[in-house]
């Protein structure tokens, strides 16, 4: 068999060799475990990946939070090129593309059910526009990043040294609330990947909050409490109850998300379908060019004419359907208009014929797989990402601050306020 030298083997192996089957398998190994536990996977104490928890660090450190009175007095946003310089000289020995893109996703509203940064300036949008270069985008730390980083001078949290030794940085964020549910994670390692949903804030707290008063409390109870995600775009819901406590009792599964509508009355008993919230992964733009390829599709690779089932498919989409444009604007940043073939056309058929054909209906997955307290990527249940596995408790529940996150969220009789456009209203007031 080829041999390889290597230096600082065990005695296990042999004094001047070791088989370069077993080096290549410990080296990706190896390789696997950095992308996971470095890379890819968000941390179950705070829900954020490490480049994530190092902008966030490194921005506090650079003043950049909220402070004052109430601490409602923002900080001044500083150049994004700013951010990443600090990030990667300090705790984040990458690329700067990979820092900027996360620094990105962080600050889009369409991305995170919650952004954790302020940003100003073009950050792209859900159609797949890209963010401006950094040296023309500003950036500060959102208000709700208090409730992960106001407690990180007072013991709450380890730190560990940076790439150099040079400085340190925490381990996790002294999370008050379970990030990781709120924002959700996305992210593919070696041999895992993980697909978290986002939450409702008043939700998570409601659940966090009857977890500290009973942790013995039954799914049913605690699914009651969290119906169901809650996407930054919208969208609705329209897998079974079963379904989703399914996914959540297994940590895997797959949820039918369909998108919102009204429909308008126009003059002469004209109407008007327009479609205002989009499932999770879909834009206008993708709903416009399937519509654009199902009305005028093209010749397949290696045939002469359309096929049969393209021409059927088009007859079908016409008979319904006149047109369809792209009304979205900065005040309404979904606004797809679907304008009926005639006004005897049923409102009904129009909707089925779009739902069965375009992505306005689709599935979401849910991959509840984090890194856990004890350090190794495992899928989690819903009830482990509040209560933790394995040794110990989870760490925002055995701190004191916890004790009057009640009181931080405001009146727990409202109902919950799901997928409403002032969505850092709501996030504030549990701050």
């Amino acid at each position: 068999m080829t041999e390889i030298t290597t230096t600082g083997l065990s005695d296990a192996e042999s004094d001047d060799g070791i088989a370069l089957g077993h080096y290549a398998q410990r080296a990706y190994l190896e390789y696997a475990l950095s992308v996971v536990k470095g890379r890819a996977l968000p941390d179950v104490c705070d829900g954020q990946k490490p480049v994530q928890r190092r902008i966030l660090y490194s921005m506090s450190r650079m003043g950049l939070g909220f402070g004052g009175p109430n601490g409602a007095v923002g900080a001044r946003p500083v150049k994004s090129a700013r951010v990443v310089g600090d990030v990667l000289g300090r705790y984040h020995p990458h690329g700067d593309s990979a820092a900027y893109d996360a620094l990105v996703r962080m600050a889009q509203d369409f991305s995170q059910r919650y952004p954790l940064i302020d940003g100003q300036g073009n950050f792209g949008s859900r159609d797949g526009d890209g963010a401006a270069a950094m040296r023309y985008t500003e950036a500060r730390l959102a208000r709700i990043t208090s409730l992960l980083l106001d407690e990180i001078d007072e013991g709450t949290v380890d730190f560990q040294p940076n790439y150099d030794g040079s400085t340190e940085e925490p381990k996790q964020l002294p999370a008050r609330l379970p990030f990781a549910l709120l924002n959700g994670a996305s992210g593919i390692a070696v041999g895992m990947a993980t697909e978290i949903p986002s939450h409702n804030l008043r939700e998570v707290a409601d659940a966090c909050v009857a977890l500290i008063k009973n942790p013995k409390l039954s799914n049913e109870e605690l699914f009651s409490i969290i119906p169901g995600p809650d996407y930054p775009g919208g969208g609705q819901i329209i897998s079974s109850t079963s379904d989703i406590a399914d996914a959540y009792a297994s940590g895997r599964g797959s949820l039918k998300v369909r998108a919102r509508w009204v429909i308008e009355d126009l003059a002469r008993g004209q109407w008007q379908l327009v479609v205002n919230e989009l499932p999770p992964g879909v834009s206008s733009q993708k709903v416009l060019e399937e519509i654009e390829e199902l009305t005028n599709p093209k010749v397949k690779t290696g045939k002469k004419a359309l096929t049969p089932e393209q021409t059927q498919l088009k007859a079908t989409i016409l008979a319904v359907l006149d047109g369809v444009r792209d009304e979205s604007s900065k005040d309404a940043p979904v606004r797809l208009v679907f304008e009926p073939k005639t006004r005897t056309i049923e409102q009904q058929e129009l909707i089925t014929t779009l739902l069965a054909h375009t992505s306005l209906e689709s599935s979401s997955s849910i991959n509840l797989t984090m890194v856990g307290l004890d350090g190794r990527p495992v899928p989690k249940t819903l009830r482990q990402m509040f209560l933790g596995q394995g040794a110990g408790a989870h760490p925002y529940f055995g701190r004191p601050s916890v004790g009057v996150a009640q009181h931080r969220r405001g009146d727990s009789h409202h109902p919950p306020q799901r997928r409403t456009q002032a969505r850092t209203d709501c996030a504030l007031q549990a701050v």
